[in-house]
């Protein structure tokens, strides 16, 4: 069974207003996930462009990031041996 419910703008932002708003976790996380973002393109870019920083970083990431100056979140690692393959 499905139903068609026609909302109006009005009535969507109406129940949009009565949400509760977002933890502060989560709106502090959306805020710093553009910055994260650009330096992982970063960091990934420079790996496609330089075998020698790119081998260091698939055989120890934390290492290589350190050598070259990178101060990348710790919770971010996964997401960038994934990127690059690692």
């Amino acid at each position: 069974m499905t139903r068609n419910h026609s909302y109006d703008e009005e009535r969507i932002a109406d129940l949009i207003a009565a949400m509760p708003p977002a933890p502060a976790a989560w709106v502090k996380a959306a805020q710093q996930l553009p910055a994260a973002r650009a330096e992982m393109d970063e960091i990934v870019a420079r790996a496609e462009a330089d075998q020698r920083f790119r081998e260091a970083a698939v055989a120890d990431l934390e290492a290589a990031l350190a050598a070259e100056g990178y101060d990348v979140d710790r919770r971010l690692l996964p997401a960038l041996r994934e990127r690059l393959g690692a």
